[in-house]
């Protein structure tokens, strides 16, 4: 017969091991947006992590500074080093801490929301509508989605002292 005091050893092994277990397995930032049916590419490369309470949706995402970059050779981000909102399945909701200058003026996205292959961002005055695809790569600080282009242009020439430029 088993002595009580082992079945609490045993009991208490069990409860640690599961904890280590789930403290492992936490998702980091890119992932736990995509549990939510949005693409990883919504963060700029280098989130360190996140709060998220899951029963109201809070989260807090934090960077590690500000960010700012372009994207489509017109629309300029800015990322705060925290990011602030509210979370739901393709839902994204009193969001702070993300902007984009439309014309002269910088304007806070609001909100995201996912319809099918669309993601809508809203200033609160108005919106646009952009594919998801545009999404799935993350934008890289200071130089968006276009930062290896010219690495890799001069690791070719490097690797090929005979190649024209021309």
């Amino acid at each position: 017969m088993v002595s009580p005091s082992t079945i609490i050893v045993l009991s208490f092994i069990s409860l640690v091991s599961f904890c280590a277990i789930t403290a492992a397995q936490k998702l980091n930032a890119y992932e736990a947006l995509e549990t939510f049916n949005f693409p990883r590419g919504l963060l700029p490369k280098g989130a360190l992590g996140y709060d998220l309470d899951e029963k109201s949706g809070n989260f807090r995402a934090y960077l590690n500074g500000s960010c700012s970059f372009s994207l489509e050779g017109s629309y300029q981000l800015k990322y705060t080093p925290t990011i602030t909102g509210v979370i739901s399945k393709s839902r994204l909701t009193n969001l702070s801490g993300i902007s984009v200058k439309v014309f002269f003026l910088w304007l806070n996205i609001v909100e995201v929301r996912r319809v099918d292959d669309e993601l809508q961002f809203s200033v609160g005055i108005a919106s646009a509508n952009f594919a998801v695809d545009n999404f799935y790569e993350c934008p890289q600080c200071g130089c968006g989605l276009v930062c290896d282009d010219r690495k890799s242009q001069v690791r070719n020439a490097e690797a090929n002292p005979l190649a024209s430029s021309i």
